[in-house]
């Protein structure tokens, strides 16, 4: 890179950095590997609620830059409540290194359930947006800053929905749960689900637009729900996510670079490639997704970010034997 490229990308980064809302922050030229954690669908059941602060604990002891949980903090018939909420909160807080979570169905969507306690699920996301996405911080003892699309004032409710940069790396999480994305059920939850996806289809377009404009080397997704790519669209079990797959498709496709997909829901360790191009039909090269352990599996997956390697994510997977 000459002397006048270096130039421009860092004048371009550090104006950036200095506009409110972007979540930009310089990063030195030729970024080293990095390594992350990520990890869902835990705690379940009462055993793994008494193991997941010591592998909390175990991965605080680790070199990773911070920690991703992506939802599901209970199993699907407990109660919704408020209690249930703080103690999982707390366990977040106690992690060392950053730790950033993205809600999952079985904390709000599916709170309406009679063995849930029969809460208003726009009611109990409101609890999950009080207790767990406050301020301009992630969880965890270590802070790491977060840009949220509450930001701007038209999104103020959307606290969950996050982003940053590490590394020449952007991030970014979004409320995007199982159960079909909350489509389905009532007029009422598809008017909250219709709703939404207008609001994350924005965040997602944002996230790449941050990438293509700091000239950044791969984009990081990380959502609850698993958008069943292997299924047709029209499938009546992935239609939530149909709108957020062709989307994901389309950015992944003009970005180029590796895009890594980041989800839970089905409790199986899996790292593919399963997007297809939308105009050839053949699996996109660039894009790659992980699906860590879950219930009654417990464990994490350790990612290593490499963008100089051939595979620009590597992933180890860690099962944690129960008590």
């Amino acid at each position: 890179m000459t002397i006048l490229l270096r130039w421009f990308r860092s004048s371009l980064l550090a104006a950036l950095a200095a506009i409110p809302g972007t979540g930009f922050a310089a990063e030195p030229e030729g970024a080293k590997p990095f390594t992350f954690v990520a990890m869902g669908d835990l705690p379940y059941t009462e055993q793994e609620e008494r193991l997941l602060p010591g592998m909390i604990e175990e991965i605080g002891r680790q070199d990773v830059v911070f920690v991703l949980h992506v939802g599901d903090i209970k199993n699907g018939h407990s109660v919704c409540s408020d209690r249930l909420f703080a103690s999982r909160k707390e366990m977040f807080d106690a992690s060392r290194h950053p730790f950033i979570y993205v809600p999952g169905d079985n904390e709000w969507t599916d709170c309406h359930r009679a063995d849930n306690g029969s809460y208003d699920p726009p009611e109990r996301l409101g609890k999950l947006r009080e207790l767990f996405f406050q301020g301009e911080s992630s969880l965890g003892g270590r802070k790491l800053r977060l840009t949220r699309q509450s930001e701007d004032p038209e999104f103020k409710p959307y606290r969950e929905n996050v982003r940053w940069i590490h590394n020449n790396v952007v991030f970014a999480g979004l409320n995007l749960p199982g159960s079909n994305n909350n489509l389905g059920r009532s007029p009422e939850a598809d008017a909250e689900h219709f709703a939404r996806v207008t609001v994350n289809r924005i965040w997602i377009r944002k996230a790449f637009e941050v990438a293509r404009a700091a000239n950044l080397g791969a984009v990081v997704l990380f959502i609850q729900g698993n958008p069943l790519f292997e299924l047709p669209a029209a499938d009546k079990r992935r239609t939530g996510y149909a709108a957020f797959t062709a989307l994901l498709a389309q950015q992944a496709l003009a970005f180029g670079k590796p895009v890594l997909l980041i989800h839970g829901d089905t409790h199986s360790y899996r790292a593919d490639q399963p997007l297809r191009n939308p105009i050839t039909g053949k699996t996109m090269e660039n894009f790659f997704r992980l699906e860590p352990y879950g219930s009654p599996t417990p464990g994490y997956i350790r990612v290593t970010v490499d963008l100089s390697a051939r595979q620009p994510f590597r992933f180890e997977p860690v099962r944690v034997r129960l008590p």
